[in-house]
């Protein structure tokens, strides 16, 4: 297949906004991404930060984005793995897998943030295990007519779960990386991955990857693995208007993003407090200038088609997680606009 274009979708919450409204003018954009025929919409999974989002629960979402579209993929962006209970997880996909007929993209991470697992009663420094457990524990759910596992944190005995998936075997898995040992075990396993650009530039993601395929071709994998990028887009009519609109929004998002870094450093169970630290200061003292030339995509949709296919070139790209409103607060309107121009614009020319 071509180029996947996809927008990622936190459900986002602009000041002043009800959380009704919130979700009304977010399903407005998802029925228009449909409209205009993009490939896949991602939801994002944010806890507890009533500012920014409403998508907590991105499996229920994704049920309705099922029940009210017929072609669209939905995928997670990611579903946060320690989080879940395992066979609960199991039944849910495999059910929105059902709705969909097969349109479940199964995106899972482990986040990069420790207070949802605080609020969770979850302790941060388990998060590795857990991932690695419950993602086993899924896939035999899915796979096995019945199964019994024994591990850390989850033990089952001859377990059987209903409905198995609509796609055979299986939804496609796709695996959130931003440390080198999660590219390294997701190549091993032969899965694909997402990588995201927030904390640093597009350039800075090239070693990881090189990791990655490293390791994808070690473990005997046929081809070079898929890699997606996830990153700020936003597509403007002329150049003036695609500078001026995201600026604030972007800009305030990276300021959040750093002040969330440095407050999320020295939690228990963080194994990279000097990395969160100084990406948090890069964040904070980041120009404008220097977001939308390393970290973000914007442009006419000529500029923004070359950028992307300039990337997928340098990064060996599958496909794009597009952020078309990074920070939450470019108007409704104008993300719609951003919208309709990557489907009907950009999306044609890397096909």
């Amino acid at each position: 297949m071509g180029f996947e274009f996809g927008v990622f979708h936190e459900f986002q919450r602009r000041p002043g906004q009800s959380e009704a409204e919130a979700f009304t003018t977010a399903f407005d954009q998802v029925d228009a991404a449909e409209r205009w025929g993009l490939d896949a919409i991602w939801l994002a999974e944010i806890h507890m930060a009533p500012e920014r989002s409403v998508c907590s629960v991105p499996m229920t979402i994704a049920s309705a984005i099922a029940a009210r579209t017929n072609n669209i993929k939905i995928g997670t962006g990611v579903q946060v793995l320690p989080l879940c209970q395992p066979l609960r997880l199991a039944e849910d996909s495999a059910t929105v897998d059902h709705i969909s007929h097969g349109r479940l993209i199964f995106g899972v991470g482990r986040s990069g943030f420790p207070r949802a697992y605080e609020a969770y009663g979850i302790p941060y420094g388990e998060s590795p295990e857990r991932f690695a457990e419950v993602l086993e524990i899924v896939k035999r759910a899915w796979t096995e007519e019945k199964f019994s596992f024994a591990g850390k944190y989850y033990n089952y005995e001859n377990v059987c779960i209903v409905p198995k998936p609509y796609r055979r075997p299986h939804p496609p898995i796709r695996i959130a990386a931003n440390r080198e040992d999660t590219f390294i075990a997701a190549a091993k396993q032969g899965y694909a991955i997402f990588v995201g650009a927030r904390r640093g530039t597009f350039d800075e993601v090239l070693p990881n990857l090189q990791i990655y395929r490293d390791a994808w071709k070690a473990a005997g994998h046929a081809g070079h693995g898929e890699v997606y990028l996830r990153a700020p887009v936003y597509v403007g009519d002329t150049v003036e208007q695609a500078l001026s609109d995201p600026q604030e929004s972007l800009m305030n998002f990276y300021r959040y993003l750093g002040a969330r870094l440095e407050e999320s450093a020295n939690s228990a169970g963080v194994f990279d407090t000097a990395r969160r630290i100084e990406g948090a200061h890069r964040l904070q003292n980041l120009t404008w200038d220097e977001a939308r030339r390393g970290r973000a995509i914007v442009g006419t949709p000529e500029i923004v088609a070359d950028n992307l296919a300039s990337l997928r070139d340098q990064l060996g790209l599958a496909g794009i997680l597009a952020e078309l409103n990074t920070g939450g607060l470019i108007p409704h309107e104008r993300v719609m606009r951003s919208m309709q121009l990557l489907c009907e614009k950009v999306q044609p020319r890397l096909r």
